[in-house]
């Protein structure tokens, strides 16, 4: 209560907050809990699968100069409509993960309908590596994906290179939306790239989310 006009009381409140969660603060965690808890942990587990271990006794990192990765359908779709279309390239890997969203094997024989991530190995250079990834990798899985992807190849002298695709309507421009092209393409850059950029930089306040940010 306030002692004067003009004192700023700042009150106790509840807003946000339903009954059930203030009932899940009051409530400990019990085995039964723990036990769900970890098995749906370990359920959310990603697996990364290499077939190139097999063909090889080294178990360090492999070599890679670039990795080309494609995340969401319509860039995993470009990547087969005109990289992937010829038989220079041989998969060599497979992610398999599940979540809310998505549910994938650790099969290569995929359907375009599938949700799915490969990778694949360009034949008549094996340090160039690409990945499809149609697939929802959720924010809790991000960091596992990077890692453990990651964690197989060289990073000295790895050049990375990120596809991917947003609405139009979610790009930030003073610029009206219906006048422009569509699809168009923008870039981001970190400055260790020297080499010249394809397409105009991507402008402020627009931002990358999900996967292709981290």
């Amino acid at each position: 209560m306030a002692t004067f006009f003009g004192e700023v009381v700042v009150a106790p409140s509840r807003a946000g907050v339903d009954d059930e969660e203030w009932a899940e603060e009051g409530r400990e965690e019990t085995p039964e809990d723990r036990e769900i808890r970890r098995e749906l942990e370990k359920k959310r587990e990603i697996d990364v699968l290499w077939s190139w271990k097999s063909e090889s006794s080294a178990d360090g990192p492999f070599p890679c100069s670039k990795f080309i990765v494609a995340i969401g359908r319509n860039a995993a779709a470009f990547l087969s409509s005109f990289i992937l279309d010829s038989v220079c390239w041989e998969v060599v890997g497979v992610v398999k993960l599940w979540n809310e969203w998505c549910r994938t094997s650790d099969t290569t024989n995929v359907l375009p309908t599938d949700s799915f991530c490969l990778f694949y190995r360009l034949i008549s250079d094996p340090t160039v590596v690409l990945c499809q990834c149609s697939c929802y990798v959720a924010e809790d899985q991000q960091f596992q994906w990077l890692e453990k992807v990651f964690g197989c190849m060289q990073k000295e002298g790895l050049q990375v290179i990120i596809l991917s695709t947003c609405p139009v309507a979610d790009y930030k421009t003073q610029e009206s939306t219906l006048t422009l092209p569509s699809p168009f393409l923008k870039a981001l850059k970190t400055k260790e790239f020297k080499d010249q950029v394809c397409c105009p930089l991507l402008e402020q306040p627009n931002i990358v989310q999900d996967l292709p940010a981290a």
